[in-house]
């Protein structure tokens, strides 16, 4: 047998340099580098790998370990989960600061590795700087903690243990149905280690997308549920986008007069200009694909979470009306008590179409999709004209984005508080995968980092990331990274004081105003309710070596975009916006935790109004 000698750290990158991807015939690399910060427990080992130049991975610094997971996150996303970049860290907090990237990946089912460093194998120097230690269970350390938000995880113990490791790391990687984060945990002392490795373990493999179709039975059934129904509506999910059944969702709505609601993840699968397409569904959706799922008799989720802003807290749908799904993951296609159907979106629209023509189907539909969208129209032209005298409407500011100054086939990135609601509902995307939104998990600061992956994955297109404040705030750093990567991203911030989305959310349920918004702290009361911070995040981004702008009118916006346009690096526009102006629910309820008990009449009126809702939602 052939045999290479090499270290653990340096057969790993070997191996991972030599992954591919075989989708609809089509052969991609599969992992395209590593984003890193090195520390003690990384840099002399897998860091010594990295260096060498016997490889083709590319090697980008981080400067936050969260941040450089979420670019990995946003790269894989953008790519439909067909690319991935691996991220890695040294030891303790290094490692921990990617847990809640690591979550943030698995709960979108995206596609990262983390290769985390971790304490000695050997046990010499014990503990080591960074290392956790708890005295019932010494094989526990910082990095368990990645367990519960990965979909695979494993420790290099010995360096001959990496081959099954990583057969299956990317057994789970290149899984559509089952990927999201994989944790491969890299003692340090291992790293280092040498092991006569099998030259065939190094070899080109390729990685085959298997699409699964509906048995006989199955397509039967479906065919027969759908069939009885006067009034369908489709759920187009993420799986819609990954499976690429764009154009069959299409056909299908086209062909039977069936019209679709969008998730999150499902939006700009089609173009908002379709005949069909009813925009977002559920809680953020709008106000006609939310009043057309109230009344259909059949529900069919593709490729979908059904999460509960999908399904208004499982009260957006008729009770009696058949839930159905079709998905290639087992948990989602069971969610709601649906009627499940285990299959690749695009091979069982295909099939379903060619099924429902030979039955001579067509729904009762007349003019009610048409209508709806008429109406909606009229409703986005409203949100979008709206002036204030004290200043700018958030909805204004994200109409004239949409509509006039963003071009049609940029990328949009939201991720967190009222900007992804607001664009599920008048963001209209009109090219394909133009609206990369991260709200499985709605994790605060993936928006710059995320938008920085996304230009990677298409860096001839522009990218926007749309970002509160209090996003910003939370995790702006890898805007460095994109400056020393010479990577050209347009941050706009909305500026409207504070975490208005839950401020909202507080008040809706009766509570008065409180710790909410970025105040200063009033003495007299010793409660944050003094003016609010003035911050001047364009100034901020001057000070990076980018360029900021600010914007104080809608004709400042439209006056400085062409320079925007023509920047080569990555510009900032500070829009300062009034609370209180998203966009509202429509015709959607939102189940939280609100006190029954309270010395507010207001706070136990909102929580007898949740009780009462619940009891009209679907309860599994």
């Amino acid at each position: 047998m052939n045999t290479i000698r090499l270290t653990m750290a340096q057969a790993l990158v070997k191996f991972l340099d030599n992954q591919y991807l075989n989708f609809d015939g089509e052969e991609i690399k599969f992992v395209e580098g590593v984003i890193g910060i090195f520390g003690h427990g990384i840099v002399v080992g897998l860091g010594e790998a990295l260096e060498d130049d016997s490889h083709s991975l590319k090697f980008i610094q981080g400067k936050s370990e969260q941040g450089m997971a979420h670019i990995a996150m946003g790269y894989a996303k953008q790519k439909k989960r067909r690319q991935i970049m691996a991220v890695t860290s040294s030891i303790g907090p290094g490692a921990l600061n990617m847990v809640t990237a690591a979550g943030t990946a698995t709960a979108n089912r995206i596609p990262v590795l983390f290769l985390p460093g971790d304490s000695y194998g050997n046990r010499q120097p014990d503990p080591v700087l960074q290392q956790i230690e708890q005295s019932y269970d010494h094989n526990i350390g910082a990095n368990d903690a990645f367990k519960p938000v990965s979909k695979y995880w494993d420790r290099i113990a010995r360096p001959e243990q990496l081959m099954s490791a990583m057969i299956h790391a990317m057994r789970v990687l290149t899984n559509p149905a089952e990927t999201g984060a994989v944790t491969i945990c890299l003692p340090q002392d291992v790293q280092g280690e040498a092991y006569d490795y099998p030259a065939e373990f190094f070899e080109k493999r390729v990685h085959f997308n298997q699409r699964r179709c509906l048995d006989d039975s199955a397509l039967v059934r479906l065919a027969d549920t759908i069939s009885a129904g006067k009034k369908p509506f489709v759920i187009c999910g993420g799986g819609v986008k990954y499976s690429e059944a764009g154009e069959e969702l299409k056909a299908f709505c086209s062909e039977f007069n069936i019209p679709f609601g969008e998730t999150q993840a499902g939006k700009s699968t089609l173009p908002a200009d379709n005949e069909y397409n009813l925009g977002g569904a559920g809680v953020t959706g709008t106000l006609s694909a939310n009043k057309i799922a109230k009344n259909a008799d059949v529900i069919l989720g593709i490729g979908t979470r059904l999460n509960d802003f999908c399904t208004s807290s499982k009260s957006a749908y008729n009770n009696e009306a058949p839930m159905l799904t079709i998905n290639i993951n087992d948990l989602d296609a069971y969610k709601m008590n649906a009627e499940p159907y285990f299959a690749d979106a695009k091979l069982s629209l295909k099939q379903l179409t060619a099924e429902l023509k030979k039955r001579g189907y067509k729904s009762a539909y007349k003019t009610e999709i048409k209508d709806v969208r008429a109406e909606w129209a009229e409703e986005l032209d409203r949100l979008f004209s709206i002036e204030m005298k004290e200043g700018l409407a958030q909805s204004t500011v994200l109409g004239t984005l949409s509509r006039d100054l963003v071009e049609k086939d940029s990328i949009v990135v939201v991720a967190s508080g009222s900007l992804p609601s607001d664009c599920q509902r008048v963001w209209n995307t009109n090219s394909h995968n133009a609206y990369h939104a991260e709200y499985a998990f709605s994790c605060m600061g993936y928006e710059i980092a995320g938008a920085i992956g996304a230009k990677l994955a298409e860096p001839d297109k522009e990218v926007y990331a749309l970002v509160g404040d209090g996003g910003f705030l939370m995790l702006h750093t890898e805007l460095v990274t994109a400056l020393q990567e010479g990577i050209k991203i347009n941050i706009i911030v909305l500026d409207n004081s504070g975490f208005q989305c839950i401020h909202n959310l507080q008040r809706s349920q009766g509570i008065p105003s409180f710790a909410n918004e970025f105040r200063y702290r009033d003495n007299s009361t010793d409660r944050l309710t003094g003016e609010c911070l003035p911050i001047n995040f364009a100034a901020l981004a001057n000070a990076y070596g980018a360029k900021g702008f600010e914007a104080k009118t809608i004709e400042e916006l439209k006056t400085l975009f062409p320079e925007l346009k023509k920047s080569k690096t990555l510009n900032l526009v500070d829009i300062k916006v009034l609370p209180g102006t998203m966009t509202e629910g429509y015709e959607a309820w939102w189940r939280v935790g609100t006190a029954e008990v309270s010395a507010r009449d207001s706070v136990v009126k909102a929580a007898k109004n949740i009780k009462e809702m619940s009891a009209k939602a679907k309860q599994f």
